[in-house]
């Protein structure tokens, strides 16, 4: 057995460097680059656009609210390295109306040149109980969620494939690989994120254009404060076996992993282990990536069993709570 064990693994890893070097990206440089991002003006987006302006890059905002695009602004340009770099930033709302976005982006690419990286870090979460939450929550979350982020990568695709040199980021969320109690609006439109950049990495690819999806944890931005406003005791709960992490951080990790052209991007251990867990049929651009998937599916899975286990008792237990309550109102 322990011979047949060995064996396996040596030829997959022969296998796989026979194949991989063919698909393994050449690192992009954003020195004098284009990075466009979206919801720019806070939260991941913002430090995004800090930590590309860093590594020498012209950035253009994208956002709804021009008073926090301007004070953005002025945030980023501080961490210019460069005379010429160039902070541009334009209002505008990717989930509405694709001809907006079009408009928007091609107004970006008049100004700044065509997009070498595209960043969407545009999204919203709003939790609640399935039956409790409004029908328009779960619509509106799909629409900010996946369509603006389809919107924009739509609007930048042609301009990168003749090029023949592009990255697009999507931020989904650890939300997008598990679905948790409380997120039955915002974990599919975080999913869909997935199967959408699968699909567009095997089609852009021959292009030189690579896609990488962000599953970041709970990460202390604007945009947490309040969902936490209104999150269920669960999900609250369930949140709380993770830390909260700071988005320079997260948008270190995210800029570093685009670059180099992976597929998957995750922060810290547990986000290791989830993204390993749930590859299926992703993409990989590395060796030890694809020996990783391979053998530590086994493990990964027993860990997350406990997990779910964990969780389900988290649920069970507050529902118990909430019906000796009321049970004791009705006494009373």
């Amino acid at each position: 057995m322990f011979l047949y064990i060995v064996a396996s693994v040596v030829v997959v890893s022969l296998l796989l460097l026979k194949f991989l070097p063919s698909i393994t990206p050449k690192p992009l440089t954003l020195d004098k680059a284009h990075v466009l991002v979206t919801g720019g003006s806070s939260g991941i987006g913002k430090s995004v656009a800090i930590e590309c302006v860093k590594k020498g890059a012209s950035i253009t905002l994208l956002a709804r609210d021009q008073a926090k695009l301007l004070q953005a602004k002025q945030e980023v340009e501080k961490h210019a390295v460069r005379a010429d770099q160039t902070v541009l930033c334009i209002s505008a709302d990717v989930s509405r109306d694709y001809d907006e976005v079009e408009r928007a982006i091609k107004q970006a690419q008049e100004q700044q040149g065509p997009v070498d990286m595209l960043v969407n870090c545009a999204g919203v979460s709003v939790s609640g109980k399935f039956e409790e939450m409004d029908v328009n929550c779960f619509k509106r979350q799909m629409e900010i969620n996946y369509l603006g982020s389809f919107y924009p990568t739509r609007a930048v695709m042609t301009s990168m494939k003749e090029r023949r040199k592009g990255r697009v980021v999507f931020v989904s969320s650890q939300a997008g690989q598990i679905g948790l109690f409380g997120y039955t609006a915002y974990s599919p439109s975080k999913f869909a994120l997935r199967g959408l950049a699968e699909a567009l990495q095997m089609e852009v690819k021959p292009y030189n254009i690579y896609v990488t999806v962000a599953y970041p944890p709970d990460t202390d931005t604007p945009g947490l404060a309040e969902e936490n406003k209104s999150k269920p005791l669960e999900t609250t709960l369930i949140s709380e076996t993770s830390g909260v992490c700071q988005p320079s951080d997260v948008a270190r990790i995210i800029v570093r992993d685009a670059l180099q052209g992976k597929f998957s991007s995750s922060v810290g251990l547990e986000g290791f282990m989830l993204s390993a867990l749930t590859c299926g049929m992703s993409p990989v651009t590395s060796f030890t990536q694809a020996l990783q998937q391979i053998f530590s599916m086994g493990i990964f899975r027993a860990i997350a069993l406990g997990h779910l286990l964990y969780f389900d008792r988290v649920v069970h237990r507050c529902m118990v709570e909430r019906e000796r309550t009321k049970a004791a109102d009705k006494k009373d």
